[in-house]
């Protein structure tokens, strides 16, 4: 099997799931700052663009056609994109799917392809419809280039799906420093599971959503003693990328001035120093001590809303409150949220929120806590 961390001159990968935008309308993506951050990140010598079939609401992929693909030789960026097993009820789907994503993205292959976020049931649900064989048959085809999956579940169930599917070339895990002794999300033990088997890890959420880019507190003034002149972001990125078996670090970067700052410092990228590991360790346990909810935005709860509550972002303004008190700027930031769609206390406690949400989340009863603190 080919080494693919050699094929990665840098280890830094542009997420196109949070995409610069107009009017905060998640659909309208604004290709012009998209073509900028596209054009910087190239100059700087780095290759690798991350999108999927939902992302901005299906409009991801279609950006990546106007933006990247139109606009560079094919050999100049690697393409990954990701199969939404969830939708193929058969075998046929599959390739439906499939011919979608490559005419969305103006394609005729992908370098990197993945069945996306997958766990124990879903690894059986697509071995059922067939999909483990579509992504080798689309790979000896040539319309493929290499195979993998994104994962969210236990480090059991990951090793599960490694002894059976040996033709899966590597993994996308959420790893960051936050996580990695969850019992939750397991960014530790599924990490040294993808090692064992000699399967190279692309790491998701680094920065857990944004969470780990904003610090404030004790947790802010341990990481300023280190160098008051670089980003909070730059550490946890470092963090994931200084892990001998990462061959790349994703970030969702919505905006020029994130581009410019994550490229500055893994255009050359150095590990993380001794003295750096053990201050994070120092953040790590106070940032435990803060009750906020560890939502990454991945924004998977919402489509299934049948009260259309915009779930990430009435997480986020909790958070606030819990870092910087209630006033009238998250107050404020809560009415915009749910000025067009539904409040926090409209749940009607369905369930399908929880049902979709790779971090295991108890959204019913966290939805309650944002209801009150916002009564």
């Amino acid at each position: 099997m080919e080494d693919l961390k050699k094929l990665m001159p840098k280890k830094l990968g542009f997420g196109c799931m949070r995409l610069p935008v107009v009017n905060g309308n998640t659909e309208e993506i604004d290709d012009a700052a998209f073509c900028r951050m596209i054009d910087a990140y190239i100059e700087r010598g780095f290759l690798y663009f991350d999108t999927a079939y939902p992302y901005h609401n299906q409009k991801s992929e279609e950006a990546v056609r106007r933006c990247l693909v139109e606009r560079y030789r094919r050999d100049q960026f690697f393409l990954a994109d990701k199969m939404p097993v969830w939708l193929a009820k058969e075998t046929a789907d599959y390739q439906k799917l499939f011919d979608t994503q490559l005419a969305r993205c103006g394609v005729e292959y992908f370098d990197f392809y993945l069945l996306h976020a997958m766990n124990r049931t879903r690894a059986a649900e697509t071995e059922a419809t067939g999909g483990f064989d579509f992504v080798q048959r689309m790979k000896t085809e040539g319309r493929i280039r290499h195979i993998g999956f994104s994962f969210h579940d236990s480090a059991d169930a990951l090793e599960e799906i490694l002894k059976n599917h040996p033709e899966m070339e590597f993994v996308q895990l959420q790893i960051n420093y936050y996580d990695w002794e969850s019992e939750n999300v397991q960014s530790r033990k599924c990490y040294e599971v993808a090692e064992k088997y000699g399967i190279p890890v692309i790491v998701m959420e680094p920065v857990k959503g944004g969470t780990l880019a904003n610090m404030t507190g004790e947790p802010a003034r341990i990481l300023k003693e280190l160098d008051g002149n670089v980003s909070y972001a730059s550490y946890a990125i470092r963090y994931a990328a200084s892990l001998p078996n990462v061959m790349l670090v994703l970030s969702g970067m919505s905006n020029e001035a994130q581009l410019m700052d994550n490229t500055s410092y893994m255009k050359d990228f150095v590990p993380l120093s001794g003295q750096e590991e053990a201050a994070i360790s120092k953040v790590v346990e106070e940032l435990s001590k803060m009750p906020t909810i560890a939502c990454t935005k991945c924004r998977y709860c919402v489509a299934g809303c049948p009260k259309k509550i915009a779930i990430p972002e009435v997480f986020e303004d909790y958070n606030m409150t819990v870092q910087f008190g209630i006033n009238e700027t998250n107050r404020g930031s809560y009415a915009r949220h749910t000025a067009d769609a539904g409040k926090a206390d409209d749940c009607i406690r369905c369930g399908k929120c929880e049902a979709q949400c790779p971090q295991h989340l108890q959204i019913r009863e966290l939805l309650v806590k944002v209801s009150e603190t916002f009564a």
